[in-house]
């Protein structure tokens, strides 16, 4: 009920209080890239229930000669990655966690495809609402193996308080001005989890 208490009234505020960079950042998206200015994907959210997560968009349409989407690195505009390095792009889920679909300190909401490869210690990480920052982003982030990040989130699940919400919140400030551990295109430096776990299978 305390952790409820704390992710309403500090999304609510903080909606309020960045309210003029949502909407100018919501101007500068659609200048930049057009609409829809709101990235929505489908991600599993507590015990896996699939709800819908907002995000600033941080790519533009292209395809290639043959009508093909082309790589996420070459979709990445520069606004695009100004956004995603400074953390910027995850503001519209603020709206998720009034919701209560997200909560702000929780595992991060991995793609719902993923789901199949976790091991039954990882499904731990879907017992708790999944958050906008968490035990692993101030933990390496996108620069770890995704077994050292996944058991990172079962740590979390596994000592969660609001303490520790607190310090992973405190810890984060600090990773965003710093700009530590963030890496705008994950997939220059990581492996889908499912590509990942199905080469580790056929060894």
């Amino acid at each position: 009920m305390l952790k409820r208490l704390l992710d309403v009234g500090l999304s609510a505020g903080g909606l309020i209080l960045l309210s003029p960079i949502l909407i100018i950042l919501w101007a500068l998206v659609k200048i930049n890239m057009g609409t829809p200015v709101i990235f929505q994907q489908r991600r599993p959210g507590l015990y896996s229930h699939p709800f819908t997560m907002y995000k600033f968009r941080t790519m533009r349409d292209a395809v290639d000669s043959s009508n093909q989407q082309l790589p996420d690195n070459e979709r990445l505009t520069s606004l695009g990655r100004f956004l995603r390095a400074s953390s910027l792009d995850e503001l519209p889920e603020l709206f998720n966690v009034l919701k209560g679909e997200m909560s702000l300190v929780g595992p991060r909401p991995l793609l719902t495809r993923y789901t199949p490869y976790f091991t039954a210690e990882e499904g731990q990480r879907l017992n708790v609402r999944p958050g906008i920052t968490g035990w692993a982003q101030v933990n390496g982030r996108n620069t770890v193996s995704w077994n050292d990040r996944l058991a990172l989130d079962v740590w979390y699940v596994q000592h969660r308080s609001t303490l520790l919400d607190l310090k992973i919140l405190w810890l984060t400030l600090g990773k965003i001005f710093q700009r530590s551990g963030v890496v705008v295109d994950p997939e220059s430096v990581m492996q889908n989890l499912d590509d990942e776990r199905r080469n580790r299978a056929s060894l």
